[in-house]
């Protein structure tokens, strides 16, 4: 019993000096870097890029690729704690999630309300930061291009700088890599590409494709 004692102990130390470590490194609450500090260690995520997300001028809107829970878990861990985190239902429901839940602000996903809300724009306003989660689809049918434009008239209606994240897999034991791009708002987005022709969803979309290491694509989907 006594040795049972000791080993749980022993892992509590680890846990929290592990904690500790990345609350320094990321700048996190505690609360943050103690559900962060297993997904870490377990996952071997690298999360340097995040510092200069979490800097990112307001208003602003991360714009994360969406591939499994370790997704909104690792935003949520990492982000600033005042982000309003847009989830999908499973994600909002899940309870693997529950607590990484609550550490910040989330609502569920519609796609008839949510993002034609006004206030989400407001929010922004009042420099306010959003997470939302694209589905993991590079070829979007019109369907599920909905979110991207609905995201892309938000940006501009707040005149908010945009933040893409993916986080990659990498090696033969894959470890993570969160991959962030510099923010740019949807107008800069549009005027780097020279085109006076381009939707502002399109523009969204390339660069969500372009934090992915791919080519941006030359048409709308």
């Amino acid at each position: 019993m006594i040795l049972i004692i000791e080993f749980v102990l022993l892992v509590l130390a680890v846990w929290a000096v592990m904690a500790g470590i990345v609350q320094y490194r990321r700048g996190v609450s505690f609360h943050q870097a103690a559900l962060h500090a297993p997904l870490k260690l377990l996952f071997r995520i690298s999360d340097r890029e995040v510092d200069a997300a979490r800097k990112a001028d307001t208003p602003v809107i991360y714009a994360v690729w969406h591939q499994s829970g370790l997704d909104p878990a690792t935003m949520l861990a990492l982000l600033p704690d005042d982000t309003l985190h847009i989830l999908d239902e499973a994600s909002a429901k899940s309870p693997f999630l529950e607590p990484w839940r609550a550490l910040a602000r989330t609502i569920a996903f519609n796609a008839h309300h949510v993002f034609v809300s006004r206030r989400l724009v407001r929010r922004l306003r009042g420099n306010g930061r959003l997470a939302v989660y694209m589905p993991d689809d590079t070829e979007p049918d019109t369907k599920a291009f909905r979110l991207f434009r609905a995201v892309a008239r938000i940006a501009l209606k707040a005149e908010a700088h945009v933040v893409p994240v993916y986080m990659e897999r990498r090696g033969f034991v894959p470890a993570r890599h969160v991959r962030t791009l510099p923010p740019m708002t949807i107008e800069a987005l549009i005027a780097r590409s020279g085109r006076e022709d381009m939707r502002a969803s399109e523009a969204l979309f390339g660069r969500m494709i372009e934090v992915r290491g791919a080519p941006a694509p030359t048409n709308e989907t």
